[in-house]
């Protein structure tokens, strides 16, 4: 557990969590988590877990079931007095100070329960400790995950129901509701663990069943990466085969399998130690499937999981299933950071109006380009007499596509999905997206049905979806090797950009970089909210998934119709369905407030055109991630406003243009200050997204991309850099940063030089700022520092050292430790030089390959230099200080 002590800064927890990954790393502490399972950072009003490895956008927050039983309980824990033998026996080994003031809170009066106290409580009792150890933590294609709370909640209340039977009647089953995103496969995985670890249950089976291949492979792979044991049937006759042989405990099916089964061979397990896991259950409980499943496991458990809410009706008939177990909706997992919000913006009238709206809505899109560039593309809109009205409208589509996201996603690893209505609106809208060439586009179907489009033997006459599919099959070999390679390459590489697709991939598609959804395509209830739940995951510098609607899936939004009156229509409770999405046009009603936050950094700056004040305001780094996270915010939003047609319209240029000036002042004051202060650059996927904005909105010129700062050890380079900077406090602040970066990087490498030139900056910088040094002074001082450590000035060494790198860090920390020893015949310069010379040969003569990690190698060198040294009659103590710093340095230098 770390803990942050203060709970005035923002960022304590997150700052938390960062030492945590920094110290996993193998040149950092990594022992220090090989038995550890779960970790937090914690500060008085915020906590978050993960476990080790777990990235920072996977740590979470731990929500209990029923918060008010938590409350009291702790609030009774907490207020009640410890006794004194604890008391002493607590504060040992602390100094009185701390229990003073320890004594003094206690006798304050009563506390009410903080997020810590909630965290520690929830996940580190010793029962949940141990049970969230031994049933809640997996492996995941080596990644190590934990259990978020619903998942925990969810297992454990599946498990309580299941269990609670009496004789041989049947286990009540039910239905899971986890949103789609949140883990549903996991919690599966988990769920099976449980079931077979569960001391109540004899010999559990586990088949998990699925309505369609992909989601089979899924869960089936999902299985496979935890490390279970799990068999995939093949066929209706191989899971006869898996049933009556009782070949595998946990078993994959597709449900149709049943069906195909009974037509082969009548059989029946009447085990009440069968569980059948029915993913996405809504669609597959009540049909004839589901029947024939029954015949087979007539005593079953039956569970069903989905992501999406159900429908009223599906509610009603749910209850003979047990109704709900657990349910964790959109909104929870929203607020929760578990997936990201959706954004919904409906673009229909955009390129479905009259001729005014469409020459209106193609102005505004087309104001960078020139009137002949204009002309040319209009011209290509209106090309060839036979185009008719539809393919007008995917050409304005597949421009409108292009151009968004070129504006908002290009080369920042972000991808997108294009749903379509037809196999043939996908091949052409194909064709349209290479004519513009703007963005690298793929077309995912199934296999057309050969006996269509066929009017001549001449394979040249072939429509278009048959001709597309010849290609595809010439070009991959397979219908498996073709969805398999363009997947693989959507997830992993640059290309494809967006993904055209018609039926597929628009449920149980998992890809994190996915974070638009383009919709040109009619969808009616779970399918709706199956789909703009493939943008929902989480993803590097991904705030949320963005659905841009081309049909008017959900009425027009630009006439504020309720987003969700499609949905209730379609059958579903409104408190079900609420938080799926936001319509865009409120969160770009927070522009306003997000643009004043950013100026409320600099309110205590006099006067804020004053470049070099700003400059200095940021100085400390905790202003400067205030700074950068404001920024951020407003730079986003203001890229979905300037995107948003209602947004253009409707606000005063006036207020547009001061947007654009104040986005491209902040961002060169983060670019100088980046620079100033020594940070290194991001090349994240904001930074293009930022770049993009700027681009298009602001001017090219307007911020220039910095480079990667360049190593003040290559002279003439980082000479080049300091020159381009105005200012000499600027300069002067710049190359401190760096120096001051570079002794944090070498300071195991000569810990006393690095020590004194370290106090040097710190002592010049704080001259300075209280005015006694003018900027040029401050700026002679830090280039004297910087020629000394470039070894420019290195008089401190004694000459036989000259040429013996690693000697001379031997050097300074020999000399420190031998301060008090008393010489009789030579200065202390010289016997700490040669002392250092001697233990180089001594290191040198033991080095063999990969020695660091060889304990034997690093013990004979221990052995040798104590040897050494007690020849010397040098104290004992002495000896050991300096045996252990110069095999540390040693080992810091091998890095």
């Amino acid at each position: 557990v770390i803990e942050c002590k203060r709970p005035d800064l923002k960022n304590a927890v997150e700052s938390g969590i960062s030492q945590q990954l920094r110290n996993q790393r193998k040149d950092e502490i990594p022992e220090l988590f090989t038995y550890a399972q779960i970790l937090l950072s914690v500060s008085q009003n915020r906590a978050q877990y993960g476990t080790t490895e777990t990235p920072a956008k996977f740590w979470a927050i731990w929500k209990e079931e029923d918060p008010a039983v938590q409350e009291q309980e702790l609030s009774t824990l907490i207020n009640t007095p410890l006794e004194a033998a604890f008391k002493d026996h607590l504060f040992s080994a602390r100094n009185p100070e701390q229990k003073k003031q320890m004594e003094s809170l206690w006798q304050s009066g009563k506390r009410l329960p903080s997020e810590q106290d909630k965290a520690i409580y929830s996940l580190l009792t010793p029962v949940r400790l141990l049970e969230l150890i031994y049933q809640f933590i997996v492996f995941d294609n080596n990644t190590k995950k934990i259990a978020r709370y619903q998942q925990y909640f969810a297992v454990s209340a599946t498990l309580k129901r299941v269990t609670q039977r009496t004789g041989d009647r049947k286990r009540a089953g039910g239905v899971i509701w986890h949103t789609t995103g949140s883990g549903k496969s996991l919690t599966m995985v988990m769920l099976a663990k449980a079931l077979v670890l569960a001391p109540e249950i004899n010999n559990p089976k586990i088949v998990l069943v699925t309505d369609r291949v992909d989601l089979d492979d899924q869960i089936y792979k999902t299985f496979q990466a935890c490390g279970k044991s799990v068999v995939q049937a093949k066929t209706g006759e191989h899971l006869i085969e898996l049933i009556t042989h009782n070949k595998a405990s946990i078993i994959t099916t597709i449900i149709d399998k049943f069906e195909s089964a009974s037509r082969k061979q009548k059989i029946s397990d009447e085990s009440c130690n069968i569980f059948v896991l029915i993913d996405e259950s809504h669609r597959s409980q009540y049909g004839v499937s589901h029947a024939k499943m029954q015949n087979v496991f007539p005593n079953a458990c039956y569970i069903g999981f989905t992501g999406t809410p159900l429908l009223k009706k599906e509610k009603t008939t749910s209850e003979k299933f047990g109704g709900f177990i657990h349910k964790y909706t959109m909104n929870q997992a929203v607020a929760d950071g578990a997936v990201t919000p959706l954004l919904y913006e409906g673009r229909m009238s955009e390129i479905h109006g009259d001729q005014a709206q469409i020459d209106q809505w193609f102005d505004r899109i087309t104001t960078h380009l020139t009137e002949d560039q204009k002309s040319d593309l209009k011209k290509k809109f209106r090309r060839e007499e036979e185009l008719s009205k539809s393919d007008q409208r995917l050409a304005k589509i597949a421009y409108d596509i292009s151009q968004h996201f070129n504006d908002t996603f290009k080369d920042t690893g972000k991808k997108g999905q294009f749903a379509v209505s037809s196999k043939v609106m996908a091949v052409r809208y194909k064709k349209y997206f290479d004519e513009l060439g703007q963005v690298s586009t793929e077309v995912i179907m199934s296999a057309p049905d050969t006996r269509e489009g066929n009017t001549s033997v001449n394979e040249n006459n072939f429509d278009e979806v048959q001709s597309f599919w010849k290609l595809m099959m010439d070009q991959y070999g397979s219908d498996d090797k073709y969805q398999t390679s363009i997947i693989n390459a959507f997830k992993n590489s640059d290309k494809p950009e967006i993904l055209i697709v018609v039926d597929k991939l628009l449920t149980g598609f998992d890809a994190p970089r996915n974070s638009v959804l383009y919709l040109d395509k009619r969808l009616k209830e779970h399918n709706i909210l199956q789909a703009v739940a493939r943008v929902n995951r989480l993803f590097d510098n991904k705030d949320y998934g963005l659905v841009i609607d081309y049909r008017g899936i959900f009425g027009e939004l630009n006439e504020a119709i309720d987003t969700y009156a499609a949905l209730e229509n379609e059958g579903f409770d409104k408190e079900d369905i609420e938080g799926t999405l936001i319509d865009i046009t409120e969160e770009i009603k927070l522009l306003s407030q997000r643009h004043s936050n950013v100026w409320e950094i600099f309110k205590t700056v006099d006067n804020q055109k004053d470049v070099e004040a700003m400059q200095r305001y940021l100085e400390p780094e905790d202003l400067r991630q205030r700074f950068y996270e404001a920024l951020a915010l407003f730079a986003k939003t203001l890229q979905l406003a300037l995107a948003n047609a209602r947004f253009q319209d409707k606000t005063p240029e006036r207020k547009i243009t001061r947007y654009k000036e104040d986005l491209k002042g902040f961002l060169d004051l983060r670019q100088v200050v980046k620079q100033r202060y020594g940070e290194t650059v991001d090349y994240s996927a904001y930074e293009q997204q930022i770049r993009n904005l700027v681009n298009k909105h602001i001017g090219a010129d307007a911020v220039t991309q910095l480079i990667a700062p360049v190593n003040l050890f290559e002279v003439d380079e980082f000479e080049k850099e300091i020159n381009r900077i105005e200012g000499d406090a600027a300069k002067a602040d710049t190359i401190a940063s760096r120096i001051k970066k570079t002794i944090i990087e070498k300071m195991e490498e000569d810990p006393v030089l690095y020590q004194r030139l370290s106090e040097l900056i710190n002592q010049a910088i704080a001259e300075h700022r209280a005015k006694r040094l003018s900027d040029l002074e401050y700026l002679k001082k830090i280039r004297k520092t910087l020629d000394e450590l470039r070894g420019k000035n290195s008089h401190h060494f004694p000459v036989v050292l000259h040429q013996r790198d690693d000697a001379k860090a031997y050097y300074g920390v020999i000399k420190a430790s031998l301060e008090a020893f008393k010489l009789s015949n030579e200065s202390l310069d010289d016997f700490s030089a040669n002392i250092a010379i001697a233990l180089e040969t001594i290191i040198l003569n033991h080095k063999i390959r990969d020695w660091v990690k060889n304990q034997d190698i690093k013990n004979r060198m221990m052995d040798d230099i104590e040897d050494y040294l007690s020849g010397l009659s040098i104290d004992f103590r002495v000896i050991d200080q300096i045996s252990t710093q110069v095999i540390a340095i040693t080992e810091r230098r091998e890095h």
